[in-house]
């Protein structure tokens, strides 16, 4: 059985994580995905980071497919939105800390050997995540 992407998921809670700390949420956003709707003058590298914090945002809206808020930009009032697919990593302004979000990481995993003379190491593994 298929599971739905886990991305939105830890998007909002490691969000909801930096703002309850005082934080300020930055997003790195895959600028030349399709359906990108961001101020195009930022974008460096093909890639645009993008300031979520309460205060500087409004409307802030992030479902299962997408991320979208009104910003100002230079003093002009702007609607942005990207695909969750989009995001690379969000992360505190102030410490780094934070999530990067690996492409392909919704991928199942290769199916286990279950042969009996297949070599195991013990239980699962766990991947130290800073």
């Amino acid at each position: 059985m298929e599971m739905t992407s886990s991305q939105p998921y830890l998007l909002r809670a490691i969000y909801d994580w930096i703002v309850d700390n005082n934080m300020t949420p930055y997003v790195l956003v895959d600028a030349e995905t399709r359906q990108v709707e961001v101020p195009r003058q930022y974008i460096e590298n093909g890639k645009i980071v993008l300031n979520l914090s309460p205060v500087a945002v409004t409307a802030l809206d992030m479902t299962n497919d997408y991320v979208m808020f009104n910003a100002r930009f230079s003093g002009s009032a702007m609607d942005v939105s990207f695909p969750i697919s989009s995001v690379l990593a969000i992360y505190a302004k102030e410490n780094g800390q934070g999530m990067v979000f690996n492409e392909g990481t919704d991928n199942p995993p290769p199916e286990p050997d279950d042969s009996p003379d297949s070599s195991r190491s013990g239980g699962p593994k766990l991947k130290l995540v800073k």
